[in-house]
């Protein structure tokens, strides 16, 4: 009879360790691996649990060992590298193993009860013949564009699956036109392993690079095959994206895989475009706008190496490649790599431990590296390129700041500003107006009594959008209907106050009646392939007024806008934030790279209250690097990052004494290498009902500080307020607000 074995699992529930189970005698045949998923009971439900060691012995009582109930028979295995890194990030972020492995996979595999395995559904197009050559002539025409280039997108390309003909801009309607005309028929896509081939690049698509562009591929070129990490300093509209294409083009050669993060889903279209163009290989996404079956289709081919490029957001980065060969993080600085909530990991910080762990070299891209990135390549731990220059010629739009301290503004643009979107356009221009606040107004206030309508859950004002007439708190998400009289004093002389997205449109619209306003921002775009649809409309010229939120800060080529416009920007020149003066840097530079993309010459305003401020004219006339290189020097001086490293530790309570006097009770602890700040309020020190503090951690080395985070957690078990409070640990927190 076999010997008795017992497995150690990771299982989705809020504690730091593995749970022992015993193999039943019905399944003591059976040969259990590293990374299979098994069901097991836990408490009064059963749920999925990662098997991370099998060991024929146990320290507990085998009558109080509980016996796992199944195991799942499929080919769903987690790999082993991704078993290791998987264990790194649970070790390093002091999160719960199993949440950790719970969150790496897509919900279907988390689930008891087994997916059903769908075959993968494409589209391709039919063998020209006399009877369909009368109905593709008639394609061609305004009436029916989008199905025309729908199929001239097809016919490039063997096969097309629907997540990428939806990203791509298209909808089932066009889809089902062309299959009804008998242009297009769907097949079953075979699932075979990524094999190069002669025709999987096309050299068409290929660009002339430039002498800065051909060193960096170079440069990268010979690091594939060992580990590497190159941060690629280039301005915007440098070329960025081409250098990408060429380096990848050695490794999928090799027949190896290639991973793209993106920090949002809006750049995944114009990505994906880009690799459809030049690549005719598997191509599959991973984002938030993917349904579960999608997700789980795209785990699986890139586990069973059918994926040859896999482009997402942070989450892509536990994707399980098998044979990954080079790892791209695109726009590398932004703040969307890092998660927010539960598991605080971030993508690219991810990215780079799996490189080092897989040997192979990882691409950071940004035309305003994070001041971590930078430091580390001034400190030569990063090969460190530059791309100064514009490709095709174009340069590179001068940034100049509007004094409005003295003017009247309507709603928030001046005079000179509304001066230079007239003549912008009458030369057949766009214009760009950025404003990073959604809505009509940020408040609504009563003129007699001076009333303010706040979020009794949040203590923050509501937020009006005046076309769903609603009043909305944009930090919990809770709704009212616009008053029609004071709240306080029953006056009906209420006004909003600021501005918003949706108040500048409706004043420009009034303003330049005879042009078209467009506005993109969270709102105008909450349904599918609205976004797309928009951002191609743009590109039409379609419209010639845009307005829009950091959803157009980055990423997007807009040939014919040669006017930015950046409104109400001073708020980050007084935040408590120290992060906040980088934030605003990056955000500046990156809406003004909108500008000038082509042949014409761009022009950015920004206007601002404070014009002499230091921060704003170092960033004007010195540019980003100077301004980088003084941010750094500062952070030296105070020991923050990343002259220093940093925990906050996050706790909130429906009381506002609990959570406080759970951090101050930490606070209590002897750490001997770590400084505290706190305990102290959130700067939204309520939210969502609950009331919210802080207690920040900071270290001289990474290890004092895990040393400190350690001691906060043993400490947790002796402290009276846990059971009362929710408590989190963020390592390297970058939002000190939330």
């Amino acid at each position: 009879m076999p010997q008795a074995k017992f497995l150690q699992l990771a299982i989705p529930v809020p504690l730091r360790q593995l749970f022992t189970y015993a193999i039943p005698d019905a399944l003591l045949e059976h040969s259990f691996t590293v990374g299979e998923r098994v069901v097991a009971p836990f408490g009064h439900r059963h749920v999925i649990g990662i098997v991370m060691a099998i060991v024929d012995e146990c320290e507990f009582a085998p009558n109080k060992i509980k016996a796992i109930t199944n195991i799942i028979e499929h080919d769903q295995c987690i790999p082993q590298a991704l078993i290791k890194l998987l264990t790194t990030c649970a070790s390093y972020y002091h999160h719960p193993i199993g949440d950790v492995f719970h969150q790496a996979l897509p919900v279907l595999l988390r689930q008891v009860e087994p997916p059903s395995i769908a075959p993968i559904i494409a589209w391709q197009c039919l063998p020209k013949t006399e009877d369909n050559a009368e109905v593709l002539s008639k394609l061609d025409n305004k009436r029916s564009k989008k199905q025309w280039q729908l199929y001239q997108l097809l016919s490039h390309h063997q096969q097309l699956t629907w997540p990428e003909i939806r990203t791509l801009g298209f909808n089932k309607a066009q889809l089902s036109a062309l299959e009804n005309k008998q242009l297009i028929a769907s097949v079953e896509q075979l699932a075979t392993p990524f094999q190069w081939h002669d025709d999987a690049l096309n050299q068409e698509n290929e660009f002339t690079l430039s002498t800065e562009q051909a060193v960096v591929v170079s440069a990268i070129s010979q690091s594939i095959g060992q580990y590497s990490c190159h941060l690629i300093d280039g301005i915007t509209g440098s070329g960025k994206t081409e250098v990408y294409l060429q380096s990848m083009t050695k490794v999928l050669s090799h027949h190896q895989q290639v991973l793209v993060l993106v920090p949002e889903i809006g750049l995944t279209p114009q990505t994906l475009s880009r690799f459809e163009q030049r690549f005719n290989v598997p191509i599959f996404l991973h984002h938030s706008g993917l349904n579960d079956k999608e997700r789980l289709a795209t785990w699986q081919n890139a586990n069973q190496n059918n994926a040859a490029i896999i482009i997402g957001t942070r989450s892509a980065v536990f994707s399980p490649l098998p044979k990954l060969g080079l790892i791209i993080v695109d726009e590398e600085h932004d703040a969307s790599f890092k998660q927010q909530d539960s598991f605080r990991y971030h993508g690219r910080d991810v990215a780079i431990i799996r490189a080092k762990q897989l040997n192979i070299p990882i691409i950071l891209g940004s035309a305003t590296p994070s001041f971590e990135s930078l430091h580390n390549a001034i400190k030569q731990r990063y090969h460190y390129h530059q791309l100064t220059k514009r490709a095709a010629g174009s340069r590179q739009a001068k940034v100049s700041l509007l004094d409005v301290s003295n003017q009247t503004l309507q709603a928030g643009l001046s005079l000179p500003l509304k001066k230079a979107i007239s003549q912008t356009l009458e030369r057949g221009e766009q214009v760009l107006i950025f404003l990073n606040r959604r809505g009509y107004s940020p408040a609504i206030n009563c003129q007699e009594c001076h009333w303010v309508a706040e979020c009794t859950r949040c203590q923050c004002p509501y937020t009006l959008h005046r076309g769903q007439g609603l009043l909305i708190c944009h930090h919990c998400g809770s709704q009212k209907r616009v008053p029609a009289q004071c709240d306080s004093c029953g006056s009906v002389r209420i006004k909003p106050i600021g501005q918003g997205t949706e108040q500048i449109e409706e004043y420009l619209a009034q303003t330049f009646a005879q042009y078209s306003t467009v506005r993109i921002d969270r709102d105008s775009t909450r349904r599918k392939g609205e976004l797309n649809k928009l951002l191609q409309q743009v590109l039409n010229k379609e419209h010639q007024i845009l307005i829009g939120t950091q959803m157009l800060a980055k990423g997007h080529h807009f040939p014919d806008v040669t006017l930015v416009a950046m409104l109400d920007i001073d708020g980050a020149l007084f935040s408590f934030d120290y992060r906040a003066p980088e934030n605003m840097a990056q955000l500046i530079v990156q809406v003004a790279g909108r500008a000038g993309r082509a042949s014409k010459p761009g022009k950015v305003l920004v206007q601002t209250q404070y014009p002499q401020h230091p921060l704003l004219q170092d960033l004007v006339n010195n540019g980003y690097q100077h301004f980088a290189k003084q941010g750094l020097n500062e952070r030296q001086m105070a020991f923050l990052p990343p002259f220093g490293y940093q925990a906050l530790v996050r706790a909130d309570a429906n009381y506002p004494s609990y959570p406080e006097k759970f951090l101050r009770q930490i606070a209590t602890v002897n750490f001997s290498d770590c400084e505290l700040a706190g305990p102290m309020p959130a700067a939204i020190e309520k939210r969502a009902g609950k009331y919210r503090f802080h207690l920040l951690l900071q270290a001289k080395t990474r290890q004092a500080l895990h040393q400190g985070v350690t001691q906060v957690l043993q400490s947790l078990t002796n402290n009276e307020w846990q059971s009362k409070v929710r408590w989190s640990i963020d390592i390297d927190p970058i939002e000190l607000s939330w």
